[in-house]
């Protein structure tokens, strides 16, 4: 196993060459080396390659073994060489499988020890990691050293604990019974790591699969196979443990960033046959080790890879190609390793006649057959074509008869001559039938199975004496036999249409099936081949051919496809890319083979000038054929949608640049196969002149003409795929390996070109490529019956169904089954045809069209699946493209594709789309969505225009006007100038200045996000605050956390020159908010709550006073909170003219702001803005301009659209940011996390650094890092890489905000649900994808525009920055409609038609609308009164008059009005006049939607338990938007079988409304939720807490007395996060059951029963119950002294003269029972008092009691009061006396809404003296 010094001097300069290259990737080391510094060559690459491909013989003399001999024989020259005979020596020792670790065992089952090979590798294979090269022999073992490696990789995912289960039982070598339980369940991680086999046969594949299927079963590992034709769900993939493939097929995967999903898993890769790389197909073979290495270096996951191969002398460039230590992982076994040494015998056949020559072969393989016969062995002939099989055997058997000596075959009279003559009956094949019995025998694959198997069986049993078999016997079946002849060397290629010679491979396995291991001493190889070639196969089998690299043939199109993956991007890394090839290796090693000079070889030791020529001329040939676009200067390479198309369908660059040249938009069918046949594939077919007759016959049977004459080659490609699509008999061998050849490029190079007619938006091309990609699969064509694309269809039948081509395909779903049998004759074929027809994939359409502006359309598709979904016919997944096309059917205006999954066949689903609208306007567009695996299924729906409306022209935007900027010493106030840290005003502050400042008119800014709006917004505070002494500003936001941001910056600045108190932020509780409101100046709120308290506007003098009333984000009007916004700016412009006609003049001053709206003036004119107040700006028109690139993605899986966005936005990172600060958004929070450790990983292994500021310290932030709360975060944060989310803890996310502002940090990644929650600028924002999934709707939504608006407005810093930059990454289909709503101003529509129910509510309570005539008024009031006329078609308006409009009004009044009386919430008379009801009000008091209340009122009864309520409360309508996210329904399913109470049968894991009762269920369990849960859980509780109060008045209207209490009770539980039925001192904070369990256990004198008895305990005992540090010590004692101790006195007035049903009075009076002490102290701050301790409850929350008297007895509730205690409190209950007079007891509840165990109940004891009669007269007038 040692060399000699030559070639160890050899390897040591090879790895030393080798670091500098991958040093020389840093461009340090050749700075000095004198071509890296002048421009590239192009060189010619074809006279680069090698002209023989795989026959390649760079040795030029071959020595043979000493007892080696020559002969010539007539006609033939004969070599023979001795086989190489192994002595083991003395000491050498085999491995025992008993000594493997226990668990392994079950792999090697029914062996005994490990052969010498495996024994020796043993250790290295299973124990280590190491890098593996083996090279050995064929029949030496190398599966198990594979099987040893992938042991390896499953130790290292094997539990802990797995050994403790005890060893492998011996379970039976079958599938094992039924009792046996596997050993091995449960002890493996499976779903943590894939192995990859790659084997360079699909018959090895197969092979593969079964004997690893077999072995690895114990385990629980999946085996599946990937080749060609067998592709994998994604489900099916991710069930995978080890996948055996081809290298093309993984080639595929690993390029599409598809792949990337599992590839990331993947441990270990096994290259069998990696000699292979000799090969034409070792291309690809480089393409992938090069991919795997290079991954390993950028992600830092190790992999591991294994090659195996056949003995080959230049092992060790092998090696070093495969990064394998030379000491530890590389093997190398001679001949001598050989099982059973192989006698060859080399004959070179110098006849020259053809004839001649063939029988020639047949006599010399007589001669050996009756040798071998002699001996009584058996042999193999192998022959290269299905039919040589049969006339070889023939010419044989005619041999054997002429010589008389068949005995020789077959005795006779033998058993074996008997068994022979029964089988031949049961033989299908004729040439098997004749010749079987003689004792002959063929197999190829074109027999039976039955037939194939017979022979192997006869062969293995000794009963067939001679084999005549092609190659796959070799490489599938494993039957050895002692000798075997190859006869002849030539097969025939359809790659290169010409007889070429066998690849080395294949000789080689054919020569390792000689020999059987159990019987032989030794086996016998014959090889005949012309006598030129016998030099090469002397070589070939004697360790004398080196293996070269094929690389430079195909180097153009691999670059390609890693110019597509976004691995390399510049010519240096494309230079890089080549060190890590087998080329390079060899380069170094032999440069004159590969064209290199010595003096270049000498003066460029790493060659980088060569690879650099190499690549830049690759480039090159990629840009003339526009798959990539070159830029020479800066060397930067990038992908075109052709490059993108070339590398998916693995077409190459020639080929390509001929479709782009050639393809028309208008082709038919003809000129399309014309094309078809001209591609760079078939370049080599030619036409021989023995197939001149045929084809010129089946030319004339094909169905679409061909023009050229048969004898041109293009003429036969066309010829024969549409034979292939006819289904036509060939005959001749060549012709019919022609066609396969053809058809396996058909499907591939129709999909090409239909994605390239996609891209250009040729409908006719698209549709008709998509129909041949389908006929070639299905093998039918257009004018046949569509249901041939079924497998069961007879023949007879299809033919039936085509003669009848009266009756459409659209009409056979409507057929009865006895029609559809009568139609084919055939009656009880009727049943199965009708089940066919309804299993064709057909989708129902229709769509709702709406004019966003005069070019948008947005187009709302439904399609509902019409056929029955069967897995096993249409898989899991069924797609379709969805294209819109303009009115002649020419352009494509729209393309997307649209899955339909198999759980969602019933479903209806919605895709949702804009698309332009041409101008003038056309009369229809058509809708198609066609079928992208189904000939046929097409359904169209037609989109008429001639009633369609257009929006009025939108008015041009405001100039910006060049004014001198205005420095901040205008405001002419100190105070006022104080509040600025800048010195000047931006151009939009300059210019709106005085109209804000010097006037009080309304006003409305417009201007893209970042312009500084907020600034002006405080020009018109100030004003108010030094004009007007008793004004009141109240600001309003869509959305809390930009409230949040702007109450925490004014409170900052207002709040240093106004008292304290007097800038103020809403809460959301109306009682606190009013009286902030009284005192505040400034009030900052929600669009919500300034609803929930403006809706009483008459009662309450605050919102009265207000004077100035600013919105902001006022493009929200289109969103979520669109109707609330237009609901209180209408009730402020309304409040504002009921002022002025009382002659109050405080008039309401309105001010807007926005992003750019296109119709800002009817929102202006809305809000009572003159045309002078009102500054429209261009969203191109920023003080700091914003340069903005867009990106996008094909990939039409999320995840993999995600997967390839990754290194591109690492890549834009490093391009546009400078090192400047850089946020990135992304889809959710696990994105979020796993970009962040991406860009880490890419930049640590690309260019070894870190993000960290250039000024940062790396020790202080590793130390900052160490103590966040979430691992992966300390990973990124220390190398300047930070994510937030809005799960985070507290600490955490103030940290990171800091490290991020001071400049420690650069990059920032963020989910996009925090755009608002974040103030922090940057320079460069990058958008990672634009969608995000909603569970709800089971779909991918578009982020909100508003949204990414507010994002870009976060590229830009203030003052340090002249410009920012923003990348936008987005889905291709998406990519220029969101350009035209990013670079164009926003056009704005109202929602509010569809959420006027509960603001109708709130106006009927409040007495605003009394009757159907207010009502109409009311809507006169709003933006959706003004944009009625200007776009109708979005409201669903066919006309502008007024006719119209008072028609659409008015019914839209009485369909409101009517669903609000049905469900009980007013009340309509016959005049049209309006009352509220009871349920009314509630809603209206308690901001609950109208469905809500309407839900809660019929599902209530008397006899509703906690559970009940419950559900009825998680059933409320406002739950109904909580987000439904990726996976999470699978998560929900999860956590709700470890509830305590069971769902309900009807709960849906994919309804809002169930996760929020699976999210409430876990608060009172308190089960740890998942971060995105957590978030939900807390949007839950608050509005939980907010509801339930609601429900206890609708119960307490029906006067119902238990289910009142049960609904307080879960009020408690949802403040404290417990169930009712736990123990109330779990509501301590770090009370745990164990605590809890020591105080019951307690055996002092008081047991320990509530609150109170904690705080009354010795301080001793106390610490030893608990047992808790310090600080949580004072958390309990804080709660302990909060816990509420309320004393309670009550009185019934005049008790002693209350009479039967007469009202009766009490007095209650609630008293704080505070420590005397405490009072001493300090005065107890007031504002404290009744603060609510409750750390698992999200916000703060003030007690509440519920005072309740009620008569246990009759389950009735007498009266309810509810009050906010701070001190003491005094209620007066009324209610009316039961109607019997005597003695009653009554109960006195008094119950807290957020404690449990605080409630307190009393008796109340009535006397009721009898009615007097006077008294009778005088209760009928009571009132209540």
């Amino acid at each position: 196993e040692d060399d000699d010094d030559d070639d160890n001097q050899k390897r040591s300069r090879l790895s030393s060459a080798l670091d500098r290259a991958e040093r020389g990737t840093n461009g340090d080391a050749d700075a000095a080396e004198p071509s890296s510094s002048a421009q590239p060559h192009e060189l010619d690459l074809p006279s680069l390659e090698f002209r023989d491909g795989s026959h390649t013989m760079t040795n030029k003399s071959c020595t043979l073994p000493d007892e080696s001999w020559r002969a010539m024989h007539p006609g033939y020259e004969e070599v023979h060489v001795p086989p190489a005979r192994n002595v083991a020596p003395a000491g050498e020792k085999l491995v025992p499988v008993s000594e493997l670790p226990a668990w392994t065992h079950d792999a090697f089952r029914g062996m005994k020890t490990l052969n010498r090979v495996q024994s020796k590798m043993a250790n290295v294979a299973l124990q280590t990691n190491e890098n593996l090269l083996l090279c050995a022999p064929t029949g030496a073992g190398k599966t198990n050293v594979a099987m040893l490696s992938i042991l390896s990789v499953l130790g290292q995912y094997r539990s802990e604990d797995a050994d403790a289960g005890g060893t492998a039982m011996d379970v039976d070598d079958g599938d094992g019974e039924a009792g046996t339980r596997n050993p091995h369940d449960g002890k493996f991680d499976l779903s943590s790591f894939k192995i990859i086999y790659v084997a360079p046969m699909k018959a090895l594949v197969q092979e593969v699969v079964k004997n690893f299927s077999k072995r690895l079963g114990p385990y629980g590992v999946t085996v599946r196979e990937l080749s060609g034709d067998s592709s994998l769900t994604r489900q099916q993939i991710s069930e995978t443990q080890m996948i055996v493939t081809t290298p093309e097929k993984w080639d595929i995967v690993t390029r599409q960033g598809e792949g990337r999903a599992y590839t990331q898993l993947v441990r270990l890769v096994i290259i069998d046959e990696i000699h292979l790389l000799h090969d034409d197909r070792g291309p690809v073979l480089e393409s992938i080790v090069a991919r795997v290495i290079r991954q390993v270096e950028t992600t830092a996951e190790p992999v591991r890879l294994v090659g195996l191969s056949a003995t080959l002398p230049n092992y060790a460039d092998v090696a070093t190609f495969l990064r394998v230590k030379p000491n530890r992982g590389m093997y190398f076994f001679d001949h001598s390793y050989r099982p059973v040494p192989l006698q060859m015998q080399y004959l070179g056949i110098t006849e020259r006649n053809a004839f001649r020559r063939f029988a020639l072969q047949n006599e010399i393989c007589y001669e050996k057959a009756v040798g071998q016969r002699k001996a009584g062995n058996q042999m193999l002939i192998f022959v290269h074509s299905r039919a040589e099989t049969g006339k070889t055997a023939k010419a044989l058997r005619d041999l054997a008869m002429e010589k008389d000596q068949l005995g020789l075959f077959v005795r006779e009279g033998g058993a074996t001559q008997e068994i022979l003559r029964e089988e031949v009956d049961t033989v299908k094949n004729a040439d098997l039938k004749d010749v079987l019995k003689y004792g002959f025998a063929i197999h190829h694959a074109g027999m039976s199975r039955s037939d194939r198997e017979l022979v192997e069986d006869l062969f293995a049993d000794g009963h067939i004496g001679v084999l005549c078999c092609t190659a796959t016997l070799a490489w599938g079946v494993n039957l050895p036999a002692h000798a075997v002849i190859i006869k002849g060397t030539q097969i025939y290629d359809p790659s290169k249409g010409r007889w070429a010679e066998l690849s080395p491979i294949d000789v080689l396995q054919m020569l390792g099936r000689a020999g059987r291991p159990q019987y032989d001493n030794e086996g016998e190889g014959i090889i005949m081949t012309q006598h030129s070639e016998l030099q090469y196969y002397l070589s070939l089998t004697n360790l004398q051919l080196p293996v070269e690299s094929q690389m430079i043939k195909s180097l153009p199109d691999h670059l390609n496809a890693e110019v597509v993956l976004g691995t390399v991007q510049t010519i240096a890394e494309a230079v890089d890319w080549l060190s890590y090839t087998f080329l390079y290796v060899r380069m170094l090693k032999n440069p004159g083979t590969y064209g290199i000079s010595d003096r270049a070889a000498r003066d460029d030791p790493s060659l980088k000038a060569r690879r650099t020529d190499l690549a830049h001329t690759a480039a090159c040939m990629l840009e003339r054929s526009h798959l990539v676009r070159y830029d020479r200067r800066s060397g930067s390479l990038q992908t075109t949608p052709l490059g993108r198309i070339a590398s998916q369908y693995y077409i190459s660059h020639s080929s390509m640049a001929m479709y782009s040249r050639h393809l028309r938009p208008n082709m038919a069918d003809i000129d399309l196969l014309r094309l078809f046949s001209m591609s760079g594939e078939f370049a080599h077919i030619t036409v021989r002149e023995e197939e001149k007759l045929e084809l010129g016959k089946l030319a004339m049977r094909v169905p679409i003409p061909v023009k050229e004459s048969p004898s041109e080659p293009s003429a036969k490609v066309n010829i024969l795929l549409q034979a292939y699509v006819s289904r036509l008999r060939l005959d001749g061998f060549a012709l019919v390996s022609d066609m396969a050849f053809v058809q396996q490029s058909a499907a591939r190079i129709m999909r090409a070109i239909f994605e390239i007619a996609l891209r250009r938006g040729w409908s006719g091309l698209a549709k008709l490529t998509l129909d041949f990609a389908n006929m070639v699969a299905y093998r039918i064509w257009r004018s046949q019956s569509p249901l041939r694309q079924f497998k069961n269809v007879p023949e007879i039948v299809a033919r039936k169904l085509e003669r009848k081509s009266d009756i459409e395909w659209a009409r056979y779903s409507d057929l009865t089954p006895s029609d559809l049998g009568e139609l084919v004759g055939v009656p009880k074929m009727g049943r199965t045809l009708h089940k066919l027809v309804h299993q064709f994939p057909k989708l129902e359409l229709s769509a709702h069209v709406q004019p966003i502006t005069r070019s948008i359309l947005r187009v709302e598709l439904n399609l509902v699946p019409d056929f029955e979904y069967d897995i096993k016919v249409h898989g899991y997944v069924q797609l379709f493209h969805v294209i819109v096309e303009d009115v002649d059917g020419q352009n494509i205006l729209h393309h997307e594709m649209f899955l339909l999954k198999s759980t969602g066949a019933q479903d209806e689903h919605t895709v949702v789309f804009t698309v332009s609208i041409m101008d003038p306007l056309p009369p229809t567009y058509f809708i198609r969505v066609i079928s992208d695996r189904w000939l046929h299924s097409e359904s169209v729906l037609p989109v008429s225009f001639n009633k369609m409306i257009l929006p009025a022209k939108f008015y041009p935007p405001t100039e910006l006007l060049d004014l001198q900027p205005l420095p901040i010493s205008v405001l002419a106030e100190g105070a006022l100038t104080k509040l600025y840290s800048f010195n000047e005003f931006n151009p939009i502050q300059t210019q709106t200045f005085h109209h804000l400042f010097k006037t009080d008119k309304n006003c409305l800014i417009c201007a893209p996000a970042g312009s500084g709006k907020s600034a002006c917004a405080e020009f018109a505070i100030m004003r108010m605050l030094v004009n007007d002494p008793q004004g009141k500003c109240v600001y309003v936001a869509p959305k809390e956390e930009t409230a949040a941001n702007t109450f925490a910056d004014w409170n900052g600045r207002f709040g240093s020159i106004l008292r304290p108190g007097q800038v103020a932020q809403l809460s959301g509780e109306t009682a606190p908010d009013l009286k902030l409101l009284a005192e505040a100046k400034i009030v900052v709120c929600t669009a919500k709550q300034w609803d929930a308290i403006s809706r009483r506007w008459r009662q309450r003098k605050g919102v009265q006073a207000v004077t100035l009333f600013i919105v902001d984000d006022l493009h929200f009007l289109g969103g979520d909170a669109g109707p609330t916004l237009e609901v209180i700016i209408s009730r402020m412009r309304f409040i504002g003219t009921q002022k002025q006609q009382k002659g109050d003049d405080k008039l309401v001053r309105m001010v807007g702001l926005s992003a750019s709206l296109a119709n800002a003036r009817e929102v202006g004119e809305w809000m009572g803005v003159a045309s002078k107040g009102l500054f429209n700006f261009s969203p191109k028109v920023r003080p700091i301009p914003l340069e903005m690139y867009f990106h996008s993605f094909d990939q039409s899986n999320f995840a993999s659209r995600l997967m390839a966005m990754a290194k591109p936005v690492y890549n834009a990172v490093m391009r546009h940011s400078d090192g400047k600060p850089t946020i990135i958004f992304v889809p959710s929070r696990r994105q979020a996390q796993l970009s962040a450790i991406d860009l880490m990983t890419y930049h640590q292994s690309i260019d070894g650094e870190t993000f960290l500021g250039s000024g940062a310290n790396p020790d202080e932030i590793a130390e900052v890092a160490a103590n966040l709360r979430e691992p992966a975060l300390q990973q990124v944060v220390a190398s300047g890489i930070g994510f937030l989310h809005d799960g985070m803890v507290e600490s955490d996310w103030e940290k990171l905000l800091h490290l991020y502002k001071t400049g420690a940090i650069t990059v920032l990644v963020c989910p996009v649900d925090i755009c608002w929650k974040i103030k922090i600028a940057a320079h460069l924002v990058v958008i990672m994808g634009t969608e995000t999934f909603d569970g709800r709707e089971r779909r991918y939504v578009d982020y909100a525009i508003a949204d990414l608006l507010h994002i870009m407005g976060l590229a830009s810093r203030q003052g340090i920055d002249t410009c920012g930059k923003c990348v936008i990454m987005c889905h291709t289909p998406k990519k220029e409609h969101l350009k035209k709503l990013l670079y164009d101003p926003l056009p704005v529509e109202s929602h509010i038609d569809h959420y006027l129910h509960d603001h109708f509510n709130s106006e009927i309570v409040t007495k605003t609308i009394s009757s159907m005539q207010d009502a109409v008024d009311y809507i006169t009031w709003t933006l959706f009164y003004r944009r009625l006329s200007k776009n109708p078609n979005y409201y669903n308006l066919q006309g502008t008059s007024n006719v119209h409009l008072s028609e659409h009004i008015s019914e839209m009044v009485e369909t409101v009005l009517g669903d609000l009386e049905a469900s009980k919430c007013c009340q309509l008379n016959d005049d049209g006049d309006v009352s509220p009801l009871n349920l009314g009000m509630i809603a209206a008091y308690y901001y609950v939607q109208y469905e809500t209340i309407e839900l809660i009122a019929a599902s209530l009864t008397a006899k509703t338990k906690v559970r009940g309520i419950l559900e009825i409360l998680s059933h409320a309508s406002e739950f109904g938007t909580l987000p439904i996210r990726q996976g999470e329904e699978k998560a929900l399913r999860i956590l709700a079988r470890t509830l305590p109470s069971k769902l309900p049968d009807s709960a849906q894991f994919s309804d809002p409304r169930t996760k929020a009762l699976v999210l409430l269920n876990c608060h009172f369990s308190r089960k740890p939720l998942s971060t995105d849960l957590r978030t939900d859980q807390k949007r839950v509780l608050c509005d939980s807490i907010n509801l339930i109060p609601a429900i206890v008045d609708v119960i307490s209207s029906n006067g119902w007395l238990k289910p009142a209490l049960a609904a307080m009770e879960l009020s408690q539980m949802v403040v404290q996060g417990l169930w009712n039925k736990d123990n109330v001192l779990m509501q301590i904070p770090h009370f745990t059951r164990e605590i809890v369990g020591r105080c019951e256990a307690y055996q002092g004198e008081e047991p320990i029963e509530s609150v109170f008895d904690i705080l009354t305990l010795d301080d001793d005992i106390r610490n030893d119950l608990l047992r808790l540090p310090d600080d949580k010590m004072a958390d309990v004692a804080v709660f302990c002294n909060n816990y509420p101790n309320v004393d309670v006195s009550f009185e019934v007035q005049d008790s002693d003269e209350i009479t039967a049903s007469d009202p009766v009075q009490i007095a209650v009076k609630l008293e704080r029972d505070i420590d005397d002490e405490d009072d001493e102290e300090d005065d107890v701050n007031e504002s404290d008092l009744g603060k609510v301790a409750a750390p698992l409850f999200p916000k703060e929350k003030r007690e509440g009691w519920w005072i309740v008297v009620g008569d246990t007895a009759t389950n009735t509730l007498l009266s309810l009061k509810r009050v906010n205690l701070q001190r003491s409190q005094k209620v007066m209950l009324e209610f009316m006396a039961p109607d019997e007079a005597g003695d009653h007891t009554l109960t006195l509840y008094v119950i807290s809404d957020a404690y449990l165990g605080a409630d307190m109940e009393f008796e109340v004891p009535l006397s009721l003296l009898p009615p007097s009669s006077s008294d009778e007269e005088g209760s009928s007038t009571e009132e209540e």
